[in-house]
């Protein structure tokens, strides 16, 4: 295959793409679950000799849609979304084209630049106070364990970097129950251990009480362990919870400790001045991600870190042997010393490419308007019979139950999600199964959701 085979496929591709979307409706959000039926269709060996791309693509057609669950339906309720706005596809389309690999500023001047000036659009989209900077990620969760791995340098001197921890104070880190499971991921490979992260019971409001905290903290420096930072849970996966963002981080600050808000889901609601309140304290934290993957329309994958300073960051995950040196530029900005990975994408410029696209204005007004709707639907799933709204609506997530118990309510999620029209997902709250709504697809109309309520309705016969 050679670039005008691709001129012509691609514009098949785009095509396709179109039809794709405009026709998702008509296909299942979920794709039947039957393990190895997919594997079972390709060969088990590679070819040797070329193939015809019009032999692969008919391949693609024929295994892949069909295989697939569709996160871009417009009645994809589960997990959290992970949109695609038009405008994003098209940039990653581009940069897609030019294969760059990001990893200096030197191998990508461009990449670079614009990577900076799109944190800080961000940074003013949000609300957020001038002087923050900030990196683009694959994941919260590398955000997150690039915040770990920095607080736990700043505890132990930067030592740990070169003496490894054998032989230094247990370090403890803090949150509270309602933090999304990368938190634990980062604690157990940044060799704090699963043990070492404190998780805090949530009250009733789904916030971590912050004299919990003060207490927790002042335990464990009383035994003699080391307490290293504190993570901030602004819009939780299970129900959306919030902490008092504000309380949580005095704490931490009047403790000496960092601290690390994730606002994954939730952050990108905040370019919505009324719902600031729900992270109000948020900017005095060290550390702040927010993924426009999910909820503002960047393709997957785009996540922003902000950092107050990002020097410890830097000091941390920064690493520089003479073969990745720019002469002349030593203070230039590389970003893969902000982060994990040497290797990294393009991702600034679907930003550019969204931000023009839609405008501020445009994204404000699809997520009021999914706001709206999951409070809406919240009202109406409680009007339906032998239904319970266990947790209301927190921006557009909430969750329900039926009041007949545990194996109830999961069979009715099992008919939902079998018949195909839409897709929720569970989660445990208050000790007992619920079904999470999470309303935020970028195709998603008022009429899509709608018919969740009115498949719920038929599903309870």
């Amino acid at each position: 295959m050679d670039h005008e085979d691709l001129r012509h496929w691609s514009k098949r591709a785009a095509d396709w793409a179109a039809d794709y979307h405009a026709r998702l409706r008509e296909r299942p959000v979920r794709a039947p679950l039957v393990p190895g039926a997919t594997r079972a269709a390709l060969p088990p060996h590679p070819p040797e000799a070329p193939e015809d791309p019009a032999a692969i693509w008919a391949d693609f057609e024929r295994l892949v849609p069909g295989a697939m669950t569709h996160w871009q339906h417009p009645r994809f309720f589960a997990y959290f979304p992970a949109n695609a706005a038009p405008a994003s596809i098209w940039a990653e389309q581009v940069a897609n084209a030019m294969a760059a690999q990001c990893m200096l500023w030197q191998t990508s001047p461009a990449a670079t630049e614009m990577e900076q000036v799109m944190v800080d659009w961000l940074r003013q989209a949000l609300g957020l106070p001038e002087g923050l900077a900030g990196t683009i990620h694959d994941s919260a969760t590398t955000a997150t364990l690039s915040a770990v791995l920095t607080m736990r340098e700043r505890a132990l001197g930067f030592a740990g970097l070169a003496r490894g921890l054998s032989g230094a104070p247990v370090l403890r880190l803090y949150a509270s129950t309602q933090t999304h499971s990368s938190v634990d991921k980062a604690v157990r490979l940044a060799g704090i251990g699963q043990e070492n992260l404190v998780k805090l019971p949530a009250g009733p409001d789904g916030s971590m009480d912050p004299r919990d905290l003060a207490a927790a903290i002042a335990a464990d420096r009383a035994a003699g362990h080391l307490p290293a930072g504190v993570v901030v849970c602004a819009g939780g996966t299970s129900t959306g919870a919030f902490d008092r963002a504000g309380e949580v981080i005095a704490v931490a600050r009047a403790e000496g400790l960092p601290s690390h808000v994730d606002a994954a889901w939730a952050g990108s609601a905040m370019i919505c001045p009324e719902f600031r309140h729900l992270w109000a304290g948020a900017e005095a934290a060290d550390s702040i991600v927010v993924n426009p993957h999910k909820w503002l329309g960047a393709q997957f994958d785009c996540a922003v870190q902000f950092l107050a300073d990002p020097g410890p960051q830097v000091r941390t995950l920064g690493l520089r042997p003479d073969y990745l040196a720019t002469p002349g530029a030593e203070e230039i900005v590389n970003f893969n010393e902000w982060t994990v990975p040497l290797g990294r994408r393009f991702r600034a410029l679907k930003l550019w490419f969204l931000l023009r696209a839609e405008g501020l204005a445009g994204l404000r007004a699809r997520i009021r308007a999914h706001v709206a709707w999951a409070e809406a639907a919240a009202a109406a799933i409680a009007r339906l019979p032998g239904v319970q709204i266990v947790t209301p609506p927190r921006l557009a997530l909430f969750t329900f139950a039926l009041a007949a118990g545990d194996a109830a309510t999961e069979a009715l999620l099992a008919r939902l999600n079998d018949g195909g029209e839409v897709y929720l997902t569970p989660t445990r709250t208050a000790g007992r199964s619920v079904i999470r709504v999470s309303v935020g697809g970028w195709s998603t109309t008022e009429a899509d959701v709608n018919h969740l309520v009115a498949c719920i309705r038929a599903a309870l016969g």
